[in-house]
């Protein structure tokens, strides 16, 4: 392997030594490497582009280095359905779903972790290690003694299972693609190769595999070595870091060495025997030379995008040069990279060729020298010929750079919030708009205990979780918590001002917020505080995650019935239809447990858990309201009511709310203190019970009687009844 390196590291920044290294290796060129077409080294676009073509390159990767792999497996999409609604009239609504499975390769060399992960840009894993799209994953680090993904042998046979020891790659299991337009995206990792910054000089040993070695150098945050050959990287490498190279015979050594002193004695005697100078120097054109230099690499502190940092000097500005370092390094580094590239071009513009006897054969390429007091000089090459040594030199100096400043730009911060556990809660509720529904449903409102959750995976069960079926994904988050204090009794019929309750959200980046009179009345800030739908005008922060709501609208969409029902402790969610997950089921449903299940991304253990019996109050009307009775002269007892309308929750005037039924109907239930109890279906809104129904009931004088009134939809009837008591 020394000697392979040896014929194709070539010419490096610090010194041309090709010449030096033929002559001590006897010329054992590697044709194939050195041959005329040109050398590619790792392109700093390689990185961020996630490629599976046969035969891309998978670079070695050291520190801590961005880049997008290579996919190596994959499975074709896997589609899911999920069909909901129907019941009798309702129509059925299919949904598709799409996930993959897949392995990325990584590196080339093994590593030791990985921590961000991104998709098409966006957050995918967190630095925490938390998951922002649900997927299965499984990170192989390329250590010799790693197995088969079990996934991969399932697919593929074990015995055409590869384990790709060496080479560390993830594994994607059932990646759900529907955030990603149904596509696999595109991939970028920060894998963690190494604890820390590596040297430049142990970068250069460890591919070379120990023919190349030296004192430490530069270190670098992180490096993707790759190109067509050892030295295609290790020229990219040198091109950028200070990287001086010297002869040994056997090894290539980084650093200076000793100098060796040419004095007048030894340059002279040679130069006077072949009758020519003892040195010729010469200077390179100024126009042949860059005026700037440019370096490009990554930025650790913006993600690590692509950055260039430029160095410039006085002049016309004909001629630039640009590096491209595949490198993660801070842009202070980088500017430093440009000003040495820059500041040793014009001091190397100073060639010399000097001729010393035979007896230095000894003298090796890489080294430095002075000239008779001058200096120093890098030896670049020599040639024997007449029994002399004929050494090319070039001029070394000290590079006048300052420490460089220089500003990385701002990163555009992906959201990085922790998604925290999921929670979630089914509501049975009337429609939020003015149409009939014509099978139940229900609502289904899911949120994470930390700003970071987005959905979770849904399934729900009718039967009591007996049996569970996919239902696709939940809404966005909606803004939950509980309720801290107790709400007081109050009015259906004005504004609540007196009283308010303390409600605690789920986290801090919830909020709550006021909407005067005028909102109000056209439908903000609705929420489900227990089985009482409210709104709210006012909003107090009275915490991280605590507001008191006051200036309240009760018993609104027909909850009234739930006005005095309140506890600490009640759930409460705020009714923005997009936040929440409407589920249809079928009519043979009502009375039966309706169950939930949703899995997030940040749930580790149990998914989340809900269930409610199914009451269908999106089919049912509202409960009739202002029940009266009342005996006339001649003994009759009128019973009157209300009608509401589930098709008409605005007060429209001078017209009453439609009927939203297939007719009207009511079913009143009498329930005298003596007597028997008695009921009747009518078709209006009031009944007059008779003095011939009370005699034939048992009903006489003074009594007590109890009203409880309901009205018959056309799929169920209105609940809870509206119930009065008098005494006539």
């Amino acid at each position: 392997m020394a000697t392979l390196v040896l014929t194709t590291v070539g010419t490096l920044v610090g010194g041309p030594i090709g010449g030096a290294i033929g002559a001590v290796i006897g010329g054992q060129i590697d044709h194939a490497v050195l041959a005329p077409k040109g050398r590619q080294g790792p392109r700093l676009g390689d990185l961020s582009v996630q490629t599976s073509s046969y035969g891309s390159q998978i670079p070695k990767l050291f520190g801590t280095m961005r880049v997008a792999g290579t996919v190596i497996w994959a499975t074709d999409l896997r589609e899911d359905s999920h069909t909901s609604g129907g019941g009798k009239s309702g129509g059925k609504t299919t949904t598709y779903s799409y996930s993959a499975s897949f392995a990325v390769a990584l590196s080339a060399r093994p590593i030791q972790a990985v921590r961000r992960i991104w998709a098409d840009g966006k957050l995918l894993r967190g630095a925490g290690g938390d998951w922002k799209s649900e997927t299965g994953f499984r990170l192989y680090t390329g250590s010799e003694d790693q197995a088969a993904d079990p996934l991969i042998a399932a697919a593929e046979g074990i015995a055409a299972t590869p384990a790709h020891r060496g080479t560390a790659y993830a594994v994607f299991e059932t990646f759900q693609l529907a955030d990603y337009g149904n596509r696999i995206p595109s991939l970028t990792f920060e894998v963690v190769a190494d604890d820390g910054d590596v040297a430049v000089t142990a970068i250069a040993q460890e591919l070379t595999e120990g023919a190349m070695t030296g004192a430490d150098g530069p270190a670098l945050g992180g490096f993707a070595a790759g190109g067509d050959s050892v030295r295609g990287a290790l020229e990219t490498l040198a091109r950028a870091c200070p990287m001086p190279l010297r002869d040994d015979g056997t090894q290539l050594r980084i650093g200076d060495g000793t100098v060796t002193a040419l004095d007048s004695s030894l340059l002279g005697a040679t130069a006077d025997a072949n009758r020519q100078p003892a040195t010729i120097r010469d200077r390179q054109a100024a126009g042949t030379l860059p005026d700037a230099v440019a370096v490009a690499y990554y930025e650790p502190s913006r993600d690590y995008q692509a950055g260039l940092q430029n160095a410039r000097r006085d002049g016309i500005g004909r001629r630039g040069d640009r590096i491209d370092l595949p490198a993660a390094i801070p842009a202070d580094v980088a500017k430093q990279f440009a000003e040495g590239a820059l500041a040793r071009a014009w001091i190397g513009r100073e060639q010399a060729t000097a001729r010393i006897p035979w007896r230095l054969i000894g003298t090796r390429a890489g080294t430095l020298a002075t000239l008779d007091g001058d200096g120093p000089w890098r030896i670049s090459g020599w040639t024997f010929e007449k029994m002399a040594l004929e050494l090319r030199l070039t001029r070394e100096g000290a590079v006048p750079i300052a420490m460089a400043q220089a500003d990385a730009g701002r990163a555009i911060e992906g959201d990085d919030r922790p998604a925290g556990a999921t929670r979630i809660a089914l509501l049975d509720l009337p429609a939020f708009d003015d149409g009939t529904a014509s099978a139940p449903r229900i609502w289904l409102a899911a949120a994470g205990t930390q700003p970071g959750w987005r959905r979770a995976a849904l399934s729900i069960s009718v039967d009591g979780g007996a049996s569970w079926q996919s239902a696709g994904q939940t809404a966005l988050p909606a803004v939950m918590g509980q309720a801290v204090s107790v709400l007081g009794a109050g009015s259906a019929m004005l504004f609540d001002r007196g009283a308010s309750v303390e409600i605690e959200l789920l986290h801090e980046a919830m909020t709550l917020q006021g909407a005067d009179d005028a909102a109000l009345i056209n439908g903000a800030n609705l929420a489900l505080l227990g089985d009482e739908i409210i709104q709210f005008g006012a909003a107090e922060q009275t915490g991280s995650r605590h507001f008191r709501i006051s200036r309240l609208l009760r018993g609104r969409r027909g909850s009234e019935w739930a006005i005095g029902g309140h506890d600490a402790g009640e759930p409460f969610v705020l009714l923005d239809p997009a936040t929440l997950r409407a589920l249809d089921i079928p009519l043979s449903a009502i009375g039966a447990t309706l169950s939930a299940m949703a899995q997030g991304p940040g749930d580790v253990g149990a998914a989340a858990t809900a269930s409610l019996v199914v009451a269908g109050r999106a089919v049912r009307p509202p409960p009739p309201v202002a029940l009266t009775a009342a005996r006339l002269d001649d003994g009759t007892i009128r019973f009157a009511w209300i009608r509401r309308s589930r098709a008409g929750w605005v007060w429209l005037d001078g017209g009453d709310v439609p009927l939203g039924e297939d007719a009207e109907r009511y079913r009143l239930d009498l329930v005298p203190s003596t007597g028997r109890a008695r009921t009747v279906e009518i078709t209006t809104p009031a009944y007059d019970y008779s003095p011939a129904a009370q005699a034939s009931d048992g009903v006489s004088g003074t009594i007590t009687i109890t009203a409880s009134v309901a009205q018959l939809g056309m799929r169920a009837a209105s609940l809870p009844p509206a119930t009065q008591s008098w005494t006539l």
